[in-house]
């Protein structure tokens, strides 16, 4: 079958059909190839329809599992055999996928980066007949990305697993560094790069500075009546404006990382299904998501970075009509993000502190290597050593992302609590069970949302602030589970650390200082990028993207609010030049300081129509300093 066949047979028509079926060919040619199409611009069918055509199974990388299963669902639904190995699978079941995969024709194996370094899926990825390896989302290779991820740095592992295998390396966002660090570290060969305009013709961006941000989300809300998803930086938020939004009649749900995987998929189904319109969100909620008739995206909290914004936006209007995304902001939000940025920029003394304290936490010498996996529970550390959380999870982060240490996967997990009982059940134990009173009451101040979803808890610190035992807190909620009041699902804070460099203090640190800065530097110049994005109001939207992805500036777009505004004032300017045009009628010569007092408008406008009008050669300046028809 041709690949405009399988085009026609399984995909619906794509507004970047085009340069699909060349990057196909390109693909199908065996090239190395480097795809920028857009959020919406099938970046999928690159990869899936030569590895259809081809003999073997085609390796596809992707961050998310939520991602794989998205797509494996998709592809089965097409009669494609597909399978995602994932850590929800056990030895065995591994095994038994790749013997499938070697006699039983499936097409697809998504992996993500992480997986691909165990040895045994290594092993088996060996013995498979390979035809294509597509990475997807891989602007994560680089710090210059938006989203880096220090395990797309060791994909390059499957050059050597399957030397004669071409490469696909797909992204939504990517500029010229990104690009260049994309083609180094993939090891790509005589690479086909293959880039789509960031225009969208049919989105407008829109920018609005608003005291009130949630009554202008209202305002939008009620105009508009199709699917919509609103953006914000905090867990939080999202649960506290879906609420809000509630309450003022508008169905809503919402999404976030520290959610469980189960109430993920209820809130994702129910919006995808329409049952609920609005969809109040993290950035959590993105890779994957393929709901063409969203009509507007909004934002509420200044985004990230100019690529975090555009990913996002462009999930907007994928079916190619009218669609608008609109970042609400006033001088609280940009202060508010600005704080953000500061504080996430982590100092180099910060880091040798932290470094310092784990090695004497740890009872690791100067001098030694250890080889030991050490037990270690972050909240301990920070509590013996009174440590800002946050900070220290940021910094203990970049030195995994350093190659300092590393940890296991269970490092940020949280254990999860829900409220079974009704309030006044709830309310009847507790005058029943001393002994749990105060843990419940504190569990109702401290959550939110309690009794309508799955919460993430921190069992230290709840400890902490009722002055026990971490041990006893368990116990507690274990009996309160036992007793039908909560459903509690514990995950262990512990998480194996294990150090891959010497204990050297200031020289281990000093070595990635440069690295580190570089890293802020980075972040510190999005932010002003985005930032920028927001506060220019005098330049069309559009060509600000399209300067920032480094193409070439178009026309304006038209109707972004810059252009709306501009075509505003042209319009009033051309009615002011008519009144200015129409006092010529009862004056030969006029001063300016009359014009202003004769027409009541404001003095700038008027000035500005005046010098319009002298440009265009409709009236001069006299030798009296006065205005004259010419």
């Amino acid at each position: 079958m041709k690949p405009l066949e399988i085009l026609q047979k399984y995909w619906k028509h794509d507004n970047f059909r085009n340069s699909q079926e060349k990057i196909i060919e390109t693909v199908l040619a065996n090239n190395d190839v480097l795809a920028l199409l857009p959020t919406g611009g099938g970046k999928s069918i690159c990869y899936q329809i030569p590895a259809l055509i081809k003999d073997g199974v085609c390796i596809v990388v992707t961050p998310l599992i939520a991602l794989m299963q998205d797509q494996v669902e998709n592809l089965k639904s097409k009669g494609i055999k597909a399978i995602a190995v994932t850590s929800k699978l056990s030895e065995d079941e591994i095994i038994v996928a790749f013997d499938n995969m070697m006699y039983g024709n499936i097409k697809f194996l998504y992996l993500s980066p992480e997986k691909l370094q165990s040895e045994l899926i290594q092993s088996k990825i060996k013995q498979l007949k390979v035809n294509l390896i597509a990475i997807d989302e891989a602007h994560c290779i680089s710090e210059w990305g938006h989203d880096f991820r220090p395990s797309y740095l060791q994909i390059n592992i499957l050059r050597e697993l399957q030397p004669s295998t071409n490469f696909i390396a797909v992204t939504a966002t990517a500029t010229s560094k990104v690009v260049e660090d994309i083609t180094k570290y993939l090891e790509l060969k005589k690479t086909r790069l293959f880039k789509e305009t960031f225009y969208r013709v049919n989105l407008a961006y829109q920018v609005f500075k608003t005291e009130d941000i949630l009554t202008k989300v209202k305002q939008i809300l009620t105009k508009i009546k199709q699917p919509v998803i609103v953006y914000v930086n905090t867990r939080k938020q999202t649960k506290a404006i879906s609420d809000y939004l509630k309450m003022n009649y508008f169905t809503s749900t919402y999404y976030h990382g520290g959610m469980s995987a189960e109430d993920k998929e209820i809130s994702f189904k129910n919006w995808m299904l329409e049952k609920q319109r609005v969809m109040v969100a993290t950035n959590a909620f993105g890779m994957g998501i393929d709901k063409d008739n969203v009509k507007v995206v909004i934002h509420i909290d200044v985004p990230n970075s100019v690529e975090n914004y555009i990913q996002e936006a462009g999930r907007a209007g994928r079916n190619g009509k009218k669609a608008f995304s609109v970042i609400l902001y006033n001088n609280a939000t940009i202060h508010g993000f600005e704080q953000k940025i500061e504080k996430n920029s982590i100092s180099i003394a910060y880091i040798k502190k932290i470094y310092t304290l784990l090695n004497q936490y740890l009872y690791i010498a100067k001098g030694e290597l250890s080889l030991e996996k050490y037990n270690f529970d972050v909240q301990k550390f920070c509590a013996k050593y009174q440590l800002n959380v946050p900070m220290t999870f940021t910094t203990i982060d970049l030195l995994e992302k350093e190659n300092v240490l590393t940890l296991e996967s269970n490092f940020k997990r949280k254990s999860l609590i829900q409220f079974k009982s009704d309030s006044k059940s709830v309310l009847t134990y507790t005058k029943q069970h001393q002994k749990s009173r105060e843990l419940m009451q504190l569990l109702l101040r401290s959550y939110g949302g309690v009794f309508d979803n799955r919460i993430g808890i921190n069992e230290t610190y709840l400890a902490n602030k009722l002055n026990i035992a971490k041990a006893t807190v368990i116990i507690q909620l274990k009996q309160l589970q036992k007793d039908g009041i909560i459903e509690y699902i514990y995950q262990s804070n512990n998480t194996k650390m294990l150090f891959l460099v010497m204990r050297e203090d200031e020289i281990t640190i000093n070595r990635i200082s440069k690295n580190i800065q570089q890293r802020n530097r980075i972040k510190n110049e999005k932010a002003k990028d985005i930032i920028t994005y927001i506060t220019k109001n005098k330049v069309c939207r559009s060509k600000q993207i399209l300067h920032y992805f480094e193409e070439k500036d178009g026309a304006d777009c038209g109707v972004c609010d810059v252009c709306l505004q501009q075509k505003k004032t042209s319009k009033n300017r051309e009615t002011l030049a008519t009144k200015i045009c129409l006092l010529f009628n009862e004056k030969q010569e006029i001063s300016s300081k009359e014009i202003v007092i004769l027409l009541e408008e404001k003095e700038q406008e008027i000035l500005e129509t005046i010098q319009l009008l002298l440009e265009k050669k409709v009236i001069q300046l006299t030798i009296k300093n006065k205005y004259r028809k010419v």
